[in-house]
């Protein structure tokens, strides 16, 4: 599907012109079809020139999940702006770290995180702050020194006030496929957050790419309930499903009976997530059974591998395939994912997208290229792979190679016929008195015990091996399994110089923002207890 323009922002320019009146985006307060949608992202491209925001200028928005979220990211695309979406879980320190690290011209907020925006301060703001469905209480008078409509204060203004009277643009500007599309800031899990530069000409790869791995129809309905700024979102349902002309059902949050009830009322086809959310939807529908999901045609997990358990049950509940997915905000932003049809392996995350490159290296400095069945260091080449990280050209000159290559700092193995299996990050080896252990590897072993429900294994001090592991353990429903017997299970499986020293048993695991086990609270906790 060769797109008409160069720049991502024109993503719907092919279903304008073939579906104008199917609808694109559906909310709980509002439908828009594809002729709305469009003509909303170039009114927004307005609002944002109106402002001064030129080409390059960086924006960022802080929401929660919510359909405008959409059209000013791809509004802001066409008149080449960077739009920087913000992860609304991180402190304020941090978040204004980010504007300033990136220059940031300009904050969007929706109005349910106006509190925390307002906190939020770095020297290269050169606008009002703009607030997203803010409407009580707006004015139409202008304070001394103010020249947008609002309210009483001149440094915020309700984006409706502006869009209400806003020509629309006539076109989008024309780009050329390495200027900058995304600046997506990393978690900061294991130092300052990263700003990974993603460009027009990858993201067209990646959305395009995406669409025919997933084989993908215009009549999909796919249900977003995991973060829009998080690349969960963008991948596996926004970017595909706008570029082909199917509708995207937008969820304020996650909550398991919501995301059950919306399948049924939209007839969703497929949604996308994490194991921790498909375990809650598990559990809540037993609880609460009739409804009807026979639409679902697939599920996508992504962020950590899908517990045999868990795949068992979606497979026989809901009579659809499960298919596993590997990625990360510089690497394409996806890199592996099942097959839709053909042969899916346990455990593996699956085959290289096509056009993406591949290789295991070893991690002993030497660089080496390995087999099948060797875990190294995974690398990545591919058209969507960032171009950098902002600001920092020695880290990008450490992690990006001259001839495109990406160090992603996961560990990795491949089998013979291609399956990718991730081990963890390379960070995350444990050396056990000169033994190498990978959290993975354990947390397999551990996860196949009946009683267990979650596991995650962290690394803890250890006064002579130097290093050794520690399981996180969350039991099920009625198990009172202590830490001897399941030390005792694992020693019977697994190598025992990396049987967990330790296991901590939880209610449930802390997760991120983005539903992945947050192992730095975990180590944290450790640390505490000595």
């Amino acid at each position: 599907m060769k797109p008409l323009t160069n720049n991502f922002g024109d993503l719907t320019h092919r279903a304008v012109r073939l579906l104008p009146d199917k609808p694109a985006v559906v909310a709980p307060e509002a439908t828009l079809t594809y002729r709305e949608l469009e003509e909303r992202m170039n009114v927004a491209g307005g609002v944002f020139r109106r402002l001064g925001i030129e080409f390059g200028d960086r924006v960022a928005l802080l929401f929660p999940n919510d359909y405008r979220f959409v059209e000013l990211c791809f509004g802001l695309m066409r008149i080449g702006a960077v739009p920087l979406p913000l992860n609304r879980k991180l402190n304020a320190e941090t978040l204004s770290y980010i504007l300033a690290d990136s220059g940031a011209k300009l904050l969007v907020a929706h109005e349910s995180l106006l509190a925390a925006a307002r906190e939020l301060s770095w020297p290269t703001r050169s606008g009002p702050l703009l607030v997203v469905g803010k409407s009580q209480g707006a004015s139409e008078s202008k304070p001394e020194g103010n020249p947008f409509p609002g309210g009483p204060d001149p440094d915020e203004v309700p984006y409706e006030a502006l869009a209400a009277g806003q020509e629309p643009i006539a076109e989008s500007v024309t780009v050329r496929d390495d200027d900058l599309c995304f600046l997506l800031y990393t978690s900061g899990s294991t130092g300052r957050p990263k700003g990974c530069m993603l460009t027009h000409g990858g993201q067209w790869w990646n959305a395009e790419t995406n669409r025919r791995v997933l084989l993908l129809e215009e009549s999909d309905v796919a249900l977003v309930s995991v973060p829009l700024y998080h690349k969960n979102a963008m991948i596996n349902a926004v970017k595909p499903c706008l570029l082909l002309g199917a509708t995207l059902v937008i969820l304020p949050g996650f909550d398991p009976a919501e995301v059950i009830a919306a399948v049924e009322t939209y007839r969703v086809t497929y949604t996308t997530g994490v194991p921790a959310m498909y375990k809650m939807i598990l559990a809540h529908h037993k609880q609460h059974p009739g409804r009807d999901l026979s639409s679902l045609r697939f599920l996508i997990c992504g962020s950590s591998e899908v517990p045999p358990e868990l795949m068992r049950e979606l497979q026989e509940r809901y009579g659809v395939d499960v298919l596993e997915a590997y990625g990360l905000t510089e690497g394409g932003p996806q890199v592996l994912v099942s097959p839709r049809w053909g042969i899916r392996r346990q455990g593996a995350a699956g085959l290289p997208l096509p056009g993406c490159d591949v290789k295991v290296v070893s991690t002993d400095g030497a660089e080496r290229e390995l087999g099948p069945g060797e875990i190294g260091e995974l690398w990545v080449r591919n058209p969507g792979v960032a171009i950098g990280y902002w600001n920092l050209p020695e880290v990008t000159k450490a992690r990006f190679t001259e001839d495109g290559w990406l160090k992603t700092g996961d560990l990795a193995r491949f089998d013979e016929d291609g399956y990718g299996y991730i081990a963890g990050r390379k960070d995350d080896l444990i050396i056990i008195g000169g033994e190498n252990a990978y959290p993975k590897e354990i947390e397999d072993v551990l996860i196949r015990h009946p009683e267990i429900d979650d596991v995650c294994v962290v690394a803890m001090a250890h006064p002579t091996k130097g290093k050794a592991p520690a399981a996180f353990v969350v039991r099920r429903p009625g198990s009172s399994l202590s830490e001897k017997e399941l030390q005792a299970y694992f020693l019977e499986r697994g190598p025992a110089y990396a049987h967990p020293r330790r296991v901590v048993f939880l209610e449930s695991m802390p997760l991120s923002g983005t539903g992945k086990i947050d192992k730095a609270s975990l180590s944290a906790r450790l640390e505490e207890k000595g």
